[in-house]
């Protein structure tokens, strides 16, 4: 059944929500307790940050920072140390692409050849460790703290090769202090031509160039052959690269299974874990 504009008045008097007007859509608070009660929906918190200026304004101002703190509260709380303006290097909105994305591989390079594209995704659960980080450190830069996932597995077509393709990404803390970056500078490392960030789209460093890959130690940590893994970093810290992945035999999978020392050096990047990173699960 119908109103007639004498039951609801002339279309005039009906008020029209514009983008100055501070309604409860716009209102933080309001804003705030609807994404708490959905838990941080990363997918309607990029449909909300497209609908307007304010909204994208709100949401890169404080939503993508509310948004990482409920997924990874310890790792995020890590990396924001010592910043009195609640930043981080690189926008709140390139950390949670990060933590929820998968950034893919658009091309091969010249040291890891991928024939075809592998599209990025959101991904269900991911996580990041400082103790899996160490791995990609080598002794010089040894003092970095630095967030690594695990390889997300993207499989790839028989006849090109026989292991599927690990995608991993990572951030470091304070990277404008690391010694990573200030060894980059000093040695006057050539940023890689054709690639960029996949988070922030900044110009990358490559560290198989750099020779700052520890590759027994990051092979181990993912399962990858020595020479089989590349990765970069870029103007902001974010780590993202790729690996063949080793298949297991069922042998091999009942003895990855077991705990060594190793495994245990520091806690992993689990939900509940002690200190070392956090489980980032949706």
């Amino acid at each position: 059944m119908g109103i007639s504009e004498s039951e609801s008045g002339s279309s005039s008097q009906i008020p029209r929500l514009t983008e100055s007007d501070d309604s409860g859509i716009l209102n933080e608070r309001i804003m705030v307790l609807v994404f708490e009660s959905i838990k941080w929906d990363i997918h309607v918190l990029c449909r909300a940050a497209a609908v307007n200026r304010r909204l994208r304004a709100l949401s890169k101002r404080l939503l993508w920072r509310l948004l990482c703190l409920h997924r990874a509260p310890r790792m995020v709380s890590a990396l924001a140390e010592g910043s009195s303006n609640s930043r981080v290097v690189g926008g709140w909105h390139a950390l949670a692409k990060l933590l929820f994305f998968c950034g893919g591989w658009e091309s091969a390079t010249p040291r890891f050849e991928l024939r075809r594209p592998s599209p990025g995704h959101f991904v269900r659960s991911a996580r990041f460790s400082k103790t899996s980080g160490r791995s990609f450190l080598t002794k010089r830069c040894r003092g970095d703290v630095l967030y690594v996932s695990d390889p997300c597995e993207h499989p790839t077509a028989a006849e090109e090769h026989q292991d599927d393709v690990g995608i991993y990404r990572g951030v470091f803390r304070a990277f404008m202090k690391s010694r990573t970056r200030d060894f980059l500078i000093r040695k006057r490392v050539d940023f890689e031509a054709g690639v960029r960030c996949p988070y922030c789209g900044t110009r990358v460093w490559s560290m198989t160039a750099a020779r700052l890959i520890p590759r027994k130690s990051a092979a181990r940590r993912l399962g990858s052959n020595d020479d089989g893994l590349e990765y970069f970093v870029c103007l902001n810290g974010h780590l993202h690269g790729t690996c063949w992945l080793v298949h297991l035999s069922s042998d091999e999978d009942v003895s990855a299974g077991s705990t060594t020392p190793d495994d245990n050096d520091g806690g992993d990047g689990s939900a509940g874990a002690g200190d070392d990173g956090d489980g980032s699960s949706s």
